[in-house]
């Protein structure tokens, strides 16, 4: 099994929100899209622009790299547009006892 991280307590993160977390070498964006949880790599495929610092779409769930505009999909890590063209990695979220976990692998 996968190692659990615990990033904060719901309440901490409303939606519309972002925080970013470090595990190991890992940078992970954990997002709150209207209510649904979501951790992505913080590292935009494109030119490792720091995707948290990006602009939240909350009606498709997704997250613009604020360098040069590539907008990656929360749910999935798929680019929407140039000139990102290959996915980065998401992660595993919980809500258990009212903490915000990720599955890191």
């Amino acid at each position: 099994m996968s190692p659990l991280i615990d990033i904060c307590p719901l309440e901490e993160l409303p939606p519309g929100e972002k925080r970013l977390v470090t595990w190991e070498d890992l940078e992970i964006g954990v997002v709150n899209c209207r209510g649904e949880i979501f951790a992505i790599e913080d590292r935009c495929s494109h030119d490792d622009g720091e995707l948290v610092e990006g602009e939240l779409d909350e009606d498709d769930c997704a997250i613009e790299c604020p360098r040069h505009g590539s907008r990656f999909d929360l749910r999935t890590g798929k680019p929407l547009n140039l000139p990102a063209y290959v996915p980065v990695d998401t992660f595993s979220v919980l809500v258990e006892d009212g903490v915000i976990r990720v599955e890191v692998d």
